[in-house]
C-alpha cells in the first residue's frame, strides 16, 4: 500500500486518500469516533489504544479539527453503511427470541419514559416497537 505524507507528522494518506495515523492501520475517523462517542481526552485515548503514543493522537485530532467537514462526511457514511448492514443482514436466533429491552420513546407512546420492548424482526409494528 502506498502512502502519502501530509504536513502532520503521524499522518499519512493512504491509496484511497484515506487519512492514517503512521505505522498503523487505524484510520484518523476511526480514532475520533472513539473520541466523540465515548468523550475520552487524549490521555484516555492512548490507554485505550496503547500501540499509539499521545504525539500521534494529538497529531490525529489536529487533522481533524483543520480537515472537519470531509472527515465528519466520511464518519455519517461509514455510520450509515453499519446501519445498513445491520438492517439487512439476519436477525441472530437469540434476539429474535428474546429480543432486547431499553428505556426510549415508542412511536405509539405519548411520553419519552415508557419503556418497550424492541424486536429486531423486519417488518414489525410500529417500526420494530412492542409496547
Amino acid at each position: 500500500m502506498a502512502v502519502v505524507e501530509t504536513r502532520y507528522e503521524h499522518i499519512v494518506l493512504d491509496d484511497g486518500g484515506m487519512p492514517r495515523i503512521a505505522g498503523t492501520t487505524m484510520k484518523v475517523a476511526e480514532l475520533v469516533t472513539a473520541q466523540q462517542a465515548y468523550g475520552w481526552s487524549p490521555e484516555e485515548l492512548v490507554f485505550q489504544f496503547p500501540h499509539l503514543t499521545l504525539g500521534q493522537v494529538h497529531s490525529a485530532l489536529a487533522y481533524y479539527w483543520d480537515h472537519q467537514e470531509e472527515l465528519d462526511r466520511e464518519i455519517a457514511r461509514g455510520l450509515a453503511l453499519a446501519d445498513d448492514l445491520q438492517r439487512r443482514g439476519p436477525v441472530a436466533p437469540i434476539v429474535a427470541r428474546l429480543g432486547t429491552r431499553r428505556t426510549g420513546r415508542c412511536p405509539s407512546a405519548s411520553t419519552w419514559t415508557t419503556t418497550c420492548r424492541v424486536l429486531s424482526l423486519p417488518g414489525c409494528a410500529r417500526g420494530g416497537w412492542t409496547c
